[in-house]
C-alpha cells in the first residue's frame, strides 16, 4: 500500500520508526522488535539507513519482514557515500521485496565521504525513485536544516525537494511543539501543501538524552530540561516521565489539526506500546470508529 493513499484516507495517522544493525550483524532481534510493533498496528513502519549504505542489506531485510506482518513499510534510501551503481541494487532489491515506499534521504556527510554526481541530494533521488514506482517521501526540519544558513533558504531546498515529486513529509524530532506550527506557516507561505507528519522521541534514558543533544539541534524547552534534571538519576522515573512529555505533544498537535504522528521507537517496542495505549481513544475518536464500551 503507498503511504501517500494512507494519508490521505485517515484523519490521523500513527507510525513508528526502527533502526536496522549493520550489514555484518544479525537482524534477528531488531526483526522481533518489529514484530512487536508491528502487534500495535501502526499505518506504517520506517527503518533507516547506515551512512554510507552500512545497513542497505539488512534495511531491506527488515522492510520486508514488516511488509509480511501486514503493515506497509518505508525504506529510507541515502546517497551519500553510495555509487548509482550501489543506488540502482538498493531499488531493485526493493521492487523484488515489494516494497512500495522509500524515504529519499541526502544522509550524513562524515569525514572522507563524498557525495557522487548526479546524486549530491535528496532531490536527486527523487525523481529517479517515482519513475520506479514507488512512493516517495522525504525529511524535515521544524528548526531548519543544520546546514542551511538560514530558515528562507531551508524552506526554497525543501521547496525544491517537494517540486521534484515528494509526496509528503516526515519531520525530525522536535521537543517544542510551537516550532513545528511556526515551520508550517513558513510552509504554507512558500505554497508548499504536502502532508507533514511530526516526528516525536519519547526521552526515556540519560543516554539518550546525551547522544540528542550531540547530535540533534533540537531545542530543548524548560519543562523538559526539568524532567531531566529531576529523574536522570532514576531509570524508571525519567522513563515514565519522558513518556508522558511525548504523550503530551502528542495530544497537543492531534488538537490542533496535525494529520500524522511519526515515533522515533529507537527500537523499544515497549515504549511505542505505552504511548498508543495513552492515545487509544484519541486516536479512534479522530478517525471516527466507535467507542470502546465494556458490556
Amino acid at each position: 500500500m503507498f503511504i501517500r493513499d494512507i494519508l490521505n484516507r485517515k484523519k490521523l495517522s500513527v507510525s513508528f520508526e526502527i533502526f536496522p544493525p549493520k550489514a555484518d550483524k544479525n537482524p534477528d532481534s531488531v526483526i522481533s522488535t518489529a514484530r512487536k510493533l508491528a502487534c500495535s498496528k501502526p499505518d506504517f513502519m520506517s527503518i533507516t539507513y547506515g551512512a554510507g549504505g552500512s545497513s542497505r542489506r539488512n534495511t531491506v531485510t527488515v522492510a520486508a519482514e514488516i511488509e509480511q506482518c501486514g503493515i506497509p513499510a518505508l525504506a529510507h534510501l541515502t546517497c551519500v557515500g553510495s555509487s548509482s551503481e550501489d543506488i540502482h541494487q538498493v531499488i531493485q532489491s526493493l521492487k523484488e521485496k515489494q516494497i512500495h515506499n522509500v524515504l529519499a534521504l541526502r544522509g550524513d556527510l562524515p569525514d572522507g565521504i563524498q557525495t557522487v554526481p548526479g546524486f549530491a541530494h535528496a532531490s536527486d533521488l527523487v525523481p529517479l525513485l517515482r519513475k520506479e514506482g514507488f512512493c516517495v517521501g522525504g525529511a524535515c526540519y521544524p528548526e531548519g536544516h543544520p546546514e542551511s544558513k538560514n530558515k528562507i533558504e531551508d524552506i526554497e531546498n525543501l521547496k525544491y525537494k517537494v517540486e521534484a515529486g515528494t509526496e509528503f513529509l516526515t519531520t525530525q524530532m522536535f521537543f517544542d511543539n510551537d516550532m513545528l506550527y511556526s515551520f508550517l506557516y513558513r510552509l504554507q507561505s512558500a505554497g508548499i501543501q504536502v502532508p507533514v507528519i511530526a516526528g516525536i522521541m519519547p526521552v526515556t534514558t540519560a543516554a539518550q538524552i546525551q547522544r540528542m543533544v550531540s547530535l540533534s539541534n533540537a531545542f530543548m524547552p524548560r519543562k523538559l530540561l526539568m524532567i531531566i534534571d529531576r529523574f536522570a538519576d532514576n531509570p524508571a522515573a525519567l522513563r515514565q516521565a519522558g513518556i508522558a512529555y511525548a504523550v503530551d505533544q502528542i495530544i497537543d498537535l492531534v488538537s490542533n489539526g496535525i494529520r500524522g504522528i511519526h515515533i522515533y521507537t529507537m527500537n523499544k517496542s515497549e515504549n511505542a506500546a505505552d504511548i498508543l495505549s495513552a492515545i487509544y481513544e484519541i486516536i479512534n475518536a479522530v478517525n471516527g470508529q466507535p467507542e470502546n464500551t465494556n458490556e
